[in-house]
Formats: C-alpha cells, sequence, structure tokens
C-alpha cells in the first residue's frame, strides 16, 4: 500500500452534509490515506478537530463561498455557486506535486463528475441520504419531464407518483417530493445544469452510502444493478465511537448549555425515561407548532429535553416553569449523539432528516416522527412502513400542527417497554454496531480503501 495515496474531499457547503462527510475522512485517514478537504473559512471549525488529529495527512484547501446569483430554487441557486470553483480547483491540480488520484464529493455535486473526468481522475459520490431516497431522487430527475407531464398541476394533493422500478413500489404525495423536481422546467438553463449534476452521479465510478446492510440491503442491491457494477458502498452508520465523549461532545459545534449540565440532569433520570425532542439545524418550529408541542408536554407525566431555536424567550422561560424540573430546555444547538445515547433516553421526536433517523436508530430510541420536507417523508416511510421502528406524530410544514392531546399520548406510549417499535429499533441498534465494528460496513470501507490504493 502506498501511504502517499492521495483523496480529494468535497463536501456540500451546509453542516447537514459536512459532519458525516468528515466523519467518513477520519475512517480513511486512520486506514494510511493523505486527504486534502475543500472547505470555506465559515466552514473550517468543522474541520479544526480533525486538522489537530491528523496533521500531517490531513490537508485544508479554502476556498470562500462563491456568490450565489439569485434564483427561485435556493437549493439550486447554491449548488450552481458551487461551479465556480471548476477552474480554481482545476489549477490547484496541475500545481500539486502529487496530486488526488480521485475526488470524493458530495451527490448534490453531481457537476464533480466533469471535473474529475476533465482531471483524468476517478469520482466518488458520497451520498448524505439513505439509498431508498437517493434512488427516488435520481429516478425523478431522470424522468423528471415525463413525470410532470403526467401529473399536471403540482399544487393538487391528492396527486401521487410511484416508483415502480424501485424495490417494494414506494409511492408518495408528490407535495411530499422534492420541489426542485416538481418545478422543472425544461430549457432553462439552471434546471438543466443541476439536472445534469444529478445524472452525473450514476455516471461516477462509485457510491458510497453512509447506511448499513440490514437498514436497506433491498436498495443497495438495487443500486448495484443500476450501477452496472459492485462499487456500491454501505459504510454507516458514520458516526463518533460511542468512547469519545469529547468527539461527541463538539460534533457540529458548540451549544448555549454546558455538555455538563445536559449530562448531570439526565444522570438524575431511570433509564429509557426521557423523551428527546428536535428538528434539526435547518428547522424552526412556527409559535403555533411550538404551543400544540408545550401543551403536549404539560399534558404528559414524561422527562423531555426540548431543542427550541428561534422561539420567544419568554414563551419558553415561562413554560420551563410549568413543567417543575420535568424538562430540560435548549435553546440552540445541543450535543445530539449524547444525548441520545445516554441510558435515561428512551425517545426521540424528530424530523428524520438522515442524520438525526441514523443516529436515533444506531442509539436505540424509538423514533417519534414529524417530516417536513427535503427526504424526510422517504426516510419516514422507511422507519414506519418497513422496519417498523417510529410511529408518525405530525407530517408537513409550517401550517401543521399536530393534535396535543394525541401527541401526549405517543409520548406516553413511546416510553413504554413492552410496544414493538421500541423492541425492533433495539434489535437494528445492535445490528449496526456489529456493521461498523466487524460487519458488512467496516468490509466495504476496507475494500473501498484497498481499491483507491490500487489506483
Amino acid at each position: 500500500m502506498k501511504l502517499s495515496t492521495h483523496l480529494l474531499v468535497y463536501p456540500f457547503p451546509t453542516s447537514g452534509h459536512i459532519i458525516p462527510l468528515l466523519d467518513l475522512t477520519d475512517l480513511l485517514l486512520r486506514r494510511g490515506l493523505t486527504i486534502t478537504v475543500i472547505i470555506s473559512p465559515a466552514n473550517l471549525p468543522l474541520l479544526d478537530p480533525l486538522l489537530s488529529s491528523h496533521p500531517s495527512s490531513l490537508h485544508k484547501l479554502l476556498f470562500s463561498d462563491p456568490e450565489i446569483t439569485p434564483f427561485p430554487d435556493p437549493l439550486i441557486a447554491k449548488v450552481l455557486s458551487t461551479q465556480k470553483l471548476f477552474d480554481p480547483i482545476v489549477k490547484w491540480f496541475r500545481s500539486h506535486p502529487s496530486p488526488p488520484v480521485a475526488i470524493l464529493s458530495d451527490f448534490f455535486l453531481g457537476w464533480t463528475t466533469e471535473l474529475a473526468s476533465h482531471l483524468g481522475i476517478r469520482r466518488v459520490v458520497f451520498s448524505t441520504s439513505g439509498v431508498l431516497s437517493f434512488s427516488i431522487l435520481q429516478t425523478l430527475w431522470e424522468d423528471v419531464e415525463e413525470i410532470n407531464a403526467d401529473n399536471g398541476d403540482q399544487r393538487d394533493e391528492k396527486l401521487s407518483i410511484s416508483f415502480p422500478e424501485i424495490p417494494n413500489s414506494p409511492e408518495f404525495p408528490r407535495w411530499q417530493l422534492l420541489p426542485v423536481s416538481c418545478n422543472f422546467k425544461k430549457g432553462e438553463p439552471n434546471y438543466e445544469s443541476f439536472r445534469n449534476g444529478m445524472l452525473g452521479n450514476m455516471n461516477s465510478w462509485g457510491i458510497v452510502y453512509n447506511t448499513f446492510e440490514d437498514l436497506e440491503s433491498v436498495y443497495i442491491d438495487h443500486m448495484k444493478k443500476q450501477m452496472g457494477h459492485d462499487r456500491v458502498w454501505a459504510v454507516g452508520p458514520l458516526l463518533p465511537n460511542e468512547h469519545s465523549l469529547l468527539s461527541t461532545m463538539t460534533r457540529g459545534g458548540s451549544g448555549i448549555v454546558p455538555p455538563n449540565d445536559l449530562l448531570k440532569w439526565l444522570d438524575k433520570k431511570p433509564d429509557d425515561s426521557v423523551v428527546y425532542i428536535c428538528f434539526g439545524s435547518q428547522t424552526t418550529l412556527t409559535e403555533k407548532q411550538m404551543s400544540a408541542l408545550t401543551c403536549a408536554l404539560e399534558l404528559t407525566n414524561v422527562n423531555f429535553i426540548l431543542c427550541a431555536k428561534g422561539i420567544n424567550s419568554a414563551f419558553l422561560d415561562g413554560f420551563e416553569d410549568q413543567v417543575n424540573g420535568r424538562g430540560f430546555v435548549v435553546k440552540g444547538w445541543a450535543p445530539q449523539l449524547v444525548i441520545l445515547r445516554h441510558r435515561a433516553v428512551g425517545s426521540f421526536v424528530s424530523h428524520c432528516g438522515w442524520n438525526s433517523t441514523l443516529e436515533g436508530v444506531a442509539a436505540g430510541v424509538m423514533m417519534l416522527t414529524w417530516p417536513m420536507g427535503a427526504d424526510q417523508y422517504v426516510d419516514v416511510k422507511l422507519l414506519i412502513d418497513e422496519l417498523g421502528v417510529a410511529k408518525r406524530v405530525c407530517e408537513g410544514g409550517p401550517k401543521s400542527v399536530p393534535d396535543s392531546v394525541e401527541l401526549a399520548r405517543l409520548l406516553d406510549e413511546s416510553l413504554s417497554g413492552d410496544i414493538p417499535e421500541r423492541v425492533k429499533v433495539k434489535e437494528l441498534s445492535k445490528a449496526a454496531s456489529e456493521a461498523v465494528k466487524k460487519g458488512t460496513s467496516i468490509k466495504n470501507l476496507d475494500t473501498f480503501v484497498k481499491l483507491l490504493f490500487e489506483l
């Protein structure tokens, strides 16, 4: 093996995409690769802990986030802005004494397939979504014109789209699928450019997924057939070791509440007696939604941790007084992995983004689902309809408000030891741990690294 084998890593510049790719980067560095990560100064704090751990083999390639040209869809606008780095990356590559043999880049950065071809190296896709979600997204972009023609007015909530070519023939109301594909305008340069990038993922040398066989085996097999080869690697869940308390404390940033205060509070609670409630880094509940949620919490006897960013502080202060120490309110970022892995936490109210989904499953806590957009509805379908490890509490955007009485009942029930969902998620948690310690995920990772060295 050549210790100098060099890999270029390019995450999509948002924390939810950067963090899991850096978790993978850590594992690759430990296997002897030299890695350069493309990152902006604003996101550099996410990389700094890794730079300290691997000072000789990890390097940063700093580029300021390119200016975003206004466009109706913010995702497309952000992706297109990254394409402005094509020439600067080429210039860096040409001047490097030992340039990378491959580029490992986020699935939103499909244009890097063309970049890799231009440089004469391999491109590997990294998917921050699950394989089912990735399969649906690729099908949407392949058939976007036909789908939009067949379904007419996307505002009709009764319309649904089915995917008979994907295992289990998933079907979704159109409003639950990625809006950007439903808004596609043929011939419009920005839409066409984004679509070409997404289709470019399927022309890549390989795909790495943050998932594991017991979670999505049928979809992994499907993707291998779609790609026409076996260079499809499920290497997840990509999470810091459960014994690495320091790394899990600081993963994703620093919060307002000292982590030790949270741990001291949790240490006083019985096993499986706490509901953790968090909706990720991008979502903020409306006042009506938060009011319904806090009302439900007042109707229960459960202990809870509530992450509530962007909500009126006076409202939350009054709520904390009413729950008399049963609840811990975090007004901002919280160390989610540390919380989920604590023995006292038994269930998780989540928007079901893929990172949170994996963290909940790996920790063995039952999920109460409240999807609001992106790939979250697909994740919920997997968790509830196929795996049986979760229950729905609400779904939809800002106008969707849960019934407080029913939500209170579900919160109480989620901590009951004998319900099937709790039993099944603990079994899946064991499978996740086995996969990354000595099972399929670690074997897939080692195979991937071996092939990189052979390049």
